[in-house]
């Protein structure tokens, strides 16, 4: 089991691909939810791309220490992550506090000449908004060992629609959260990183091409605040997922996937040329 540490924390990761580090994807999870969370975009960029997928301390099979963690603690076990794997430079996607922790990173990515922390390459933020005060996530958070509980969650992060029409997806949901999200503890102790988090002075030193997802009907951070987050980064573009909610990489994941694989290819074509 490969895991990556960040002083005396363990942080269990997954590599998958071509493993030489060229072209590598990260993928940062929301608040509480563990690896799985990125499935359907795991399997679709793994090829194209090297596929990282790592569980945050306090989630899953990463230590928990006591919290509360703050962002820059999350930034470094990512940092600590990719240096594990030996990645000279990323892609990194993020949906939520996943998103903010890649901002965090960026930023010092931008702003160092370091080449420990000059790793990230491009952003794809997801369901993320450039304040704290936007997110509301409790909706989200239900004990690992209660089915029914986790079952209600999905009601505020998953349309109606999809719902009713992917019971098998849904079910299959719920038996991945059983096995690999946070507890009570994990969960509060990362949503506290979200605790007076305000990027609106700073995005404008995150320099990376950066696209912002976000469904429309989103109702644990609302699409305007999306819009804000890609009108602050100096290369930000807004794209909506009409009609998705929180988790739009789950029910509009052809979408996502689409979408992600033509940003991370054009960038990727860029690189090659240069």
């Amino acid at each position: 089991m490969p895991t990556a540490s960040n002083g005396d924390v363990s942080l269990f990761y997954e590599r998958d691909g071509d493993g030489d580090g060229d072209e590598t994807v990260v993928f940062v999870p929301e608040a509480g939810l563990g690896g799985w969370s990125w499935g359907w975009q795991h399997a679709a960029l793994t090829g194209p791309f090297e596929a990282v997928v790592w569980d945050l301390r306090g989630t899953g099979r990463s230590d928990a220490p006591p919290g509360p963690y703050d962002l820059e603690t999350l930034a470094a076990d990512l940092e600590a992550v990719l240096a594990d794997c030996g990645v000279r430079t990323a892609h990194v996607v993020g949906l939520g506090l996943g998103g903010t922790i890649a901002l965090a990173a960026a930023r010092d990515s931008s702003s160092s000449s370091s080449s420990s922390s000059s790793r990230i390459e491009t952003l794809s933020l997801v369901g993320t908004a450039p304040r704290g005060s936007a997110f509301d996530l409790e909706s989200l958070f239900a004990p690992p060992d209660d089915r029914d509980a986790l079952r209600n969650t999905l009601e505020t992060t998953l349309s109606a629609e999809f719902r009713e029409k992917q019971p098998d997806v849904i079910d299959g949901v719920v038996d991945w959260r059983v096995d690999g999200d946070a507890d009570r503890d994990g969960w509060d102790a990362q949503v506290a990183a979200l605790e007076g988090f305000d990027a609106s002075e700073w995005l404008v030193e995150v320099t990376q091409p950066a696209q912002v997802l976000h469904g429309t009907d989103d109702g644990l951070v609302p699409a305007d605040a999306g819009r804000d987050l890609a009108r602050g980064l100096p290369r930000g573009e807004f794209v909506p997922l009409e009609g998705a909610g929180h988790l739009a990489t789950i029910e509009r994941s052809r979408t996502v996937n689409d979408l992600l694989a033509g940003f991370l290819e054009a960038h990727a074509e860029l690189d090659r040329e240069n």
